[in-house]
């Protein structure tokens, strides 16, 4: 836990100080800030208080009452919840305006931890609430050099296993010797994920690897018992990311990417218009948020989303853009901090130096096209004062297999 920073940065928010809380691991983003091992045994509810100036205060059931023994702080316990209700109200007198993982009307809902109840509580003792985002995004999204390298390995592995990919499914479609001539998706998603295996990355879920009418569906994965089969003449889609396994760095950052191909033909009209669209968009974006940074200018994650939106909606395809630009990318995939986005929520959250995100506008054609198909083009980018640059590859035309 980094005492100074917190308080430095409660004093730039003009807070009085910082309430975190927890039961039972609801809030997993104030224990990693808190530095909370993400199994303890924890039963009973805890509180604790950073002031913008001061010694902290922690709040502890007896019954778990060395829980936060490594923070720094004078240490209240209870047992009834007359007594919480008592040193609750003692803990924080003088104290008007508290942030806590809490957005009005839930509308950052990724940093929405904190439940009603307690907000209600809090108001009744005369406590204003405000959201903790901002300051969220400077202890979860902000990477260290060292974080920033694992990016850049992970980065050069991945764009490494999706080439040879690419290359596979052509080997596969037309092998030199005999063989069927297709392939399913799960069995590429397995080829893939064995690639990343042996080059030492992890992550939870995925690769997905879409074909024809799958790929309008954002957030599509094939399985052992649902996999459609890839043959010549398919339009598809690659969705890959991961991050170092391990490291001496206690946290890598995933890179996350998305490519998309024709198959033994060269591209529709609308294939290559749908593609040249979402391009356009996720360069407009990228151009946004680098001439921000360039200027020294301050860029939320809603006005990236805008520039990437205006040109798919200038194109006449603004309704099958149907999810965000971005999302911030850490340990996690989808990170604390800002995300490019004006649609599924207004985030107004500031693109902060040191932070990494994808850029990933998308147009899905369903139901009432045929044919079907979606097309996503995915990058990542990394900032630093006065700059901001995408770490990988750029797709400037659909792979042809």
């Amino acid at each position: 836990m980094k005492l100074e920073a917190i308080q430095e940065a409660i004093r730039e928010a003009g807070v009085d100080g910082w309430l975190f809380y927890d039961h039972h691991h609801r809030d997993p983003i104030g224990n990693r800030i808190l530095g909370i091992e993400a199994h303890a045994h924890v039963t009973r509810r805890w509180y604790y208080w950073v002031p913008a100036v001061g010694e902290p205060t922690k709040l502890v059931h007896r019954i778990e009452q060395f829980r936060l023994d490594h923070l720094p702080g004078m240490k209240l316990q209870y047992s009834s919840w007359q007594e919480l209700a008592a040193r609750l109200e003692e803990m924080l007198s003088g104290a008007t305006r508290l942030a806590m993982q809490y957005s009005p009307k839930n509308a950052i809902m990724y940093v929405s931890m904190v439940d009603a109840g307690t907000v209600e509580f809090l108001r009744g003792l005369g406590k204003e609430i405000v959201s903790s985002a901002d300051m969220i995004s400077q202890f979860e999204a902000v990477l260290t050099a060292e974080q920033i390298a694992t990016h850049g390995v992970a980065q050069r592995a991945i764009d490494a296993v999706l080439a040879e990919g690419w290359r596979e499914i052509g080997r596969r479609l037309r092998p030199a010797v005999g063989g069927p001539g297709w392939l399913t998706e799960f069995e590429m998603v397995e080829w893939l994920a064995e690639g990343m295996r042996r080059e030492g990355l992890t992550w939870e879920n995925g690769p997905n690897v879409s074909v024809g009418p799958n790929s309008a569906d954002s957030h599509y994965e094939p399985t052992r018992e649902r996999s459609s089969e890839i043959r010549e003449g398919d339009f598809l889609l690659i969705d890959i990311w991961g991050k170092v396994a391990e490291s001496p760095v206690p946290y890598t950052v995933h890179y996350d990417i998305t490519w998309t191909g024709v198959i033994g033909r060269e591209p529709s009209g609308e294939e290559q218009r749908i593609f040249e669209t979402v391009r356009d968009a996720r360069d407009a974006a990228i151009a946004r948020v680098e001439a921000a940074f360039a200027a020294g200018e301050a860029i939320a994650g809603w006005q990236a989303d805008d520039a990437a939106r205006a040109v798919i909606a200038a194109a006449g395809y603004g309704q099958y853009f149907t999810h965000r630009t971005g999302h911030n990318i850490a340990a996690e995939l989808h990170g604390a901090g800002a995300h490019l986005d004006n649609l599924e929520t207004h985030d107004e959250r500031r693109i902060l130096p040191y932070t990494c995100f994808s850029v990933e506008p998308g147009i899905y054609l369903t139901a009432e096209h045929r044919p079907q198909f979606g097309v996503r083009s995915e990058v990542n980018m990394l900032t630093a004062p006065g700059k901001a640059w995408v770490t990988g590859p750029r797709q400037r035309e659909l792979v042809r297999i």
